[in-house]
């Protein structure tokens, strides 16, 4: 189920009704009670949430089943999102946590990506220039970050410099308060999650 929140449930039982013996939804906000109340007995719903990097095959998505799921209705929705990236299953409460970091988190990032052009662009780079290296910059590092396993802030360590260039930036952002806007913003999304499935 894709649909708008508002609509889920109906599509749910039409699906259902229809002789569905699995319903996936990503309708955000629609908890998994919800649909498994509006589908038969039959029918086994599992709730999910992904995100837009699936469109690359890059995804991340959390998932939480319905207690009318066994377990290859679970293994059948691993399989589905798996075949845009990575899945998580997850209690239900914590899915809005899933939703603030992985199903938001590209817009936090690509936020990260508007301000760093604009910065390299008030810093005299051309816009164009400014795009490539910051593009490159978050896919380059997002590799490391996969392939090498290590922790972010060893990864961050190591560039780090004691009173280099990136020791100077790192403490603006620390002093900017990076570590409790980020807290706020996920806070919100989680909030805003909540809100919306009740």
């Amino acid at each position: 189920i894709a649909v708008k929140p508002a609509g889920a449930a109906t599509v749910c039982r039409d699906l259902s009704a229809a002789g569905a013996t699995r319903v996936l939804s990503i309708a955000a906000g629609v908890s998994v009670e919800t649909l498994q109340a509006a589908a038969s007995g039959s029918t086994a719903v599992v709730r999910a949430m992904p995100n837009t990097p699936a469109l690359v095959g890059e995804g991340a998505a959390g998932i939480c089943a319905s207690s009318r799921c066994s377990a290859a209705d679970v293994e059948w929705a691993r399989q589905v999102l798996g075949a845009v990236g990575v899945v998580v299953e997850v209690p239900e409460s914590l899915i809005d946590a899933v939703t603030a970091i992985s199903g938001s988190g590209p817009a936090y990032l690509f936020l990260v990506a508007e301000a760093m052009i604009d910065a390299g662009v008030a810093q005299g780079l051309p816009r164009d220039v400014a795009d490539l290296l910051v593009r490159q910059l978050l896919v380059g590092s997002a590799r490391l970050l996969q392939q090498t396993g290590e922790a972010p802030e060893d990864l961050r360590a190591k560039v780090t410099s004691p009173n280099g260039v990136t020791a100077a930036a790192i403490e603006a952002l620390e002093h900017a308060g990076l570590r409790s806007a980020i807290t706020k913003t996920v806070e919100a999304a989680v909030r805003r999650s909540r809100e919306m499935g009740n």
